[in-house]
C-alpha cells in the first residue's frame, strides 16, 4: 500500500495538484463557448497536462503489486486505448464548456497569453512530459538545497504557488480517492483480490494520510524547482501573485476537479479492461 501511495504521489504532479471534489459541477451562469474553451486549453497548456495523465498508465500494474510483463504484449495497446488523448481532451471540453464561466476563462487566458505566461506554459508543458521519477525529483531536490543554502526566497514562493494552485488543500484527498476507486475497481474486476473491504481500505488511507501529505508537499516543491529553474525570482513572484487572484483560483479549482475526475475515470476503466489480459493476484 505504501508503494501504491508513492506512485500516486507522482501522478498528482503530472499537471496541477489535483483537487478533491466529487465533481458536483454546476453549469456556469455564462458558460464559455466550446471553441473558446478549446483555445483556452491550448494557451494555458492544460491540454498537455491532460495528455500527461497517460504517462501514469505505465505504472498502473506496479500500483497493484504486478508488472506490465504480467499482462503480456498487449499491455501497451490496452493502456493507450484507455488513456486515449483525444478522448480525455473531449471529456474535458464537455465538462468545461458547461461549467467554466467566460469571465474566469478570459482572465486566465489573458495571463497565459502574455510573454511571461507563454514562457511558463512552454516550461510546464516540457515538465509535464517528463515522467515523474527519481531523476526529476533528485534534480529538483538539489535545486531546493542550493536555494536554501543561498538564502533565496524562491522556496517560500514555491510553497505559496502550491497553496494557490490547491487553495482548498485537498490534493492528498484527491490522490486517496483515485487510489480507492482504482483498487476497488481492480478488485471488482478480479484483477487482484484485496484483503481489505472498502471501510478497511479507507481506514488504512487515513492512517497514512499525514505521511502522504508530507511526501506530497516535498514532491511538489521539488517539481516546482525543476520546472521553474529558468525563471528569475521576480518572474516566479509575478506568477504566484497571478495564481493568487480570485478568478485564477476559481479557474484552478475547476481544472483540478476536471483532471481529478478524468484521472479517476480512466484508472477505473483501465482496471476493468485489465481483466481482458488475464491476470490475478492477491494484494
Amino acid at each position: 500500500m505504501r508503494q501504491i501511495a508513492k506512485r500516486f504521489n507522482h501522478l498528482a504532479l503530472a499537471a496541477v495538484t489535483l483537487g478533491f471534489l466529487v465533481l458536483h459541477l454546476v453549469p456556469a451562469a455564462q458558460a464559455a463557448e466550446r471553441g473558446k474553451v478549446a483555445a483556452f486549453l491550448e494557451v494555458t497548456g492544460f491540454d498537455v497536462a491532460l495528455d500527461s495523465i497517460a504517462l501514469s498508465a505505465g505504472d498502473a500494474p506496479q500500483m497493484l503489486g504486478l508488472s506490465a510483463g504480467d499482462f503480456g504484449s498487449n499491455w501497451t495497446r490496452l493502456s493507450q486505448s484507455v488513456f486515449d488523448q483525444d478522448k480525455m481532451r473531449e471529456l474535458a471540453l464537455d465538462i468545461l464548456t458547461e461549467t467554466l464561466e467566460d469571465e474566469a476563462l478570459s482572465h486566465a487566458a489573458a495571463f497565459y497569453a502574455s510573454d511571461l505566461g507563454q514562457r511558463l506554459v512552454v516550461a510546464e508543458n516540457a515538465s509535464h512530459l517528463v515522467e515523474e521519477g527519481e531523476t526529476k525529483q533528485i534534480a529538483g531536490q538539489r535545486i531546493i538545497a542550493d536555494l536554501v543554502k543561498s538564502g533565496s526566497t524562491r522556496v517560500a514562493l514555491y510553497h505559496r504557488m502550491s497553496k494557490a494552485i490547491d487553495a482548498a488543500g485537498s490534493g492528498v484527498k484527491s490522490i486517496q480517492q483515485i487510489q480507492f476507486r482504482f483498487l476497488m475497481a481492480a478488485n471488482a474486476a478480479g484483477v487482484i483480490e484485496l484483503q481489505l473491504d472498502g471501510e478497511g481500505l479507507r481506514a488504512l488511507q487515513r492512517a497514512q494520510e499525514a505521511e502522504m501529505r508530507i511526501a506530497l508537499r516535498a514532491s511538489n516543491l521539488a517539481a516546482s524547482a525543476y520546472t521553474y529553474q529558468g525563471f528569475s525570482e521576480a518572474e516566479v513572484e509575478a506568477y504566484v501573485k497571478a495564481l493568487e487572484t480570485p478568478l485564477m483560483q476559481q479557474v484552478y479549482e475547476l481544472l483540478n476537479a476536471v483532471q481529478f475526475e478524468i484521472t479517476a475515470n480512466r484508472f477505473e476503466a483501465l482496471a476493468f479492461r485489465m481483466k481482458e489480459l488475464g491476470q490475478g493476484e492477491d494484494i
